[in-house]
């Protein structure tokens, strides 16, 4: 597919693979808050109100234009009845 060339090419660019290394955390964490949410049946806005928020903060948390807090995750994840593991581990 077009997009997986286009991406696959880029990563070869030095510049370009420091940013996606950056960058992958935070899409990683939006991809999933967005599957757990559809596995449960829940939209933007249910799920915004278990949490007591809007739904356009979902919306920009699941776009990755905002960076939730530690806390903001337990948060989402208590309404979601799941748990957040945070990893840190060597290269």
């Amino acid at each position: 597919d077009d997009l997986q060339n286009h991406i696959r090419e880029s990563l070869a660019d030095p510049e370009f693979w420091e940013a996606w290394r950056r960058t992958e955390p935070e899409y990683q964490v939006a991809r999933q808050l967005v599957a757990l949410r559809l596995k449960r049946g829940l939209s933007q806005k249910d799920l915004a109100s278990r949490v007591g928020t809007t739904q356009s903060v979902i919306a920009r948390i699941e776009s990755s234009r905002h960076k939730p807090t530690v806390r903001t995750l337990a948060r989402l994840a208590e309404a979601l009845d799941a748990e957040v593991r945070i990893e840190i581990r060597p290269r």
